[in-house]
């Protein structure tokens, strides 16, 4: 007897982003690389949706073209299978040979680069030098006089400059002239990160505004001292936008040059409740060495938190449409204050806790890891809520943020 192979088909990556198609005219599902290895994205229609769930590496082709038959109704189907997966192939949608060619070629393209090049110009916030100046100005200028008090750090958005005006313009505003020679200490969220680790990089971050500079001495203290808790030229730096935004105001009030120390701050902990993130070797070796850092410069220190809060509606998962300050959001703004109070307080341990109150953090805080990174290294920082704000980030879903300044 003649026994055929079953050949398996390779498995959709786990790492993309899935969204309802934007366009009226090409309705289904768009899918697109949020770590950028491939610049391709893909619209896959309606009738041909229920395909994917065959990429899951234990489908063959013909479990592919059972589902296309019964999708379609037709019984020759054996050339859209093929379209399909050559489409999803030559994207880079795969976990296959074309992926790890165009991660592999990613990767090294950032480590032998000069600088962090700014990936979100042109789209997050306008590429002409003189028109980002004078939006970040008009920010700026709505957010207030510059605080009294002397700061250590503020806490502002990473959403996106549009959603977040009033945060952002009410933070930033907060900081005076006199900070200009410091190192900004950036905790950014890593959305894409390794869990428990934090990721540096030595390259200066390059924006339409100039090259701000990272301070490289700081940057290899941490190496050494934290070891496996840092990845170094993490490529999550490539695309992330928690810290770059953070750039473009402090080069607003400080000149191009900045200098800053960039720290993306990946997924802390194991989601148990009682547990605390330092449980794992990793984190409390950088936690240990970031706190030594921020006791030995001290005053030459400021420290800035590119942190998001709760993440609600469909867009994340939740089974209802959300609309900001309404409904449901009533409630998450209580939440969220309460979770500010635990920070404010500089109360890391209650914080952690009301984070995981649920088993879970159900309001998928995304600027937690930086937040408890933060409280952890600077436990005598106290802080005050300065402005909260909530940004339907479309029709069903909602983002919330804040301003915070520390002393």
């Amino acid at each position: 007897m003649l026994w055929l192979a079953r050949v398996l088909l390779p498995r959709l990556r786990t790492d993309l982003d899935f969204m309802g198609s934007p366009f009226i005219e090409r309705p289904g599902v768009l899918i697109r690389d949020p770590h950028r290895y491939t610049d391709a994205t893909l619209i896959v229609p309606p009738v041909l949706v229920g395909c994917l769930s065959c990429f899951d590496g234990t489908k063959s082709d013909s479990d592919l073209h059972q589902v296309l038959t019964r999708a379609t109704g037709l019984t020759a189907v054996a050339d859209i299978a093929a379209d399909l997966v050559r489409n999803l192939h030559e994207a880079g949608m795969l976990d296959d040979e074309v992926y790890a060619r165009l991660k592999s070629d990613r990767h090294r393209a950032f480590a032998e680069a000069p600088h962090r090049a700014a990936v979100h110009a042109g789209g997050g916030y306008p590429d002409d030098p003189e028109t980002l100046r004078e939006m970040l100005g008009d920010y700026l200028a709505g957010g207030g006089a510059p605080s009294r008090d002397p700061l250590i750090g503020i806490a502002a958005p990473h959403v996106s400059p549009e959603g977040g005006i009033g945060c952002y313009g009410t933070a930033y505003a907060a900081l005076g002239a006199g900070l200009r020679d410091r190192t900004f200490v950036i905790l950014g969220t890593s959305h894409y990160g390794e869990p428990n680790r934090f990721g540096l990089t030595r390259k200066p971050f390059a924006t339409p505004l100039g090259e701000a500079e990272t301070d490289r001495t700081l940057v290899d203290a941490l190496v050494q001292r934290a070891g496996d808790g840092v990845k170094l030229e993490d490529y999550c730096h490539a695309v992330e936008h928690s810290i770059e935004f953070q750039v473009l105001f402090l080069q607003r009030l400080y000149g191009p040059s900045v200098r800053i120390l960039p720290i993306l701050c990946g997924p802390l902990g194991n989601g148990a409740r009682d547990a605390r993130p330092e449980q794992h070797a990793p984190v409390a070796r950088f936690l240990g060495a970031l706190g030594e850092l921020a006791a030995r410069e001290g005053p030459r220190l400021f420290w800035v938190l590119g942190v998001d809060m709760a993440h609600v509606g469909r867009r994340y998962g939740d089974r209802f449409p959300a609309t900001a300050h309404e409904g449901p959001l009533e409630v998450v703004t209580e939440r969220d204050r309460r979770r500010i109070d635990r920070i404010g307080s500089g109360d890391a341990d209650g914080f952690w806790d009301l984070v995981h109150e649920n088993q879970r953090d159900d309001l998928k805080w995304c600027g937690s890891a930086p937040i408890y990174t933060f409280l952890r290294a600077v436990p005598e920082a106290r802080g005050k809520m300065l402005r909260y704000d909530q940004w339907n980030i479309d029709e069903e879903s909602v983002v919330s943020f804040a301003a915070l300044a520390f002393r």
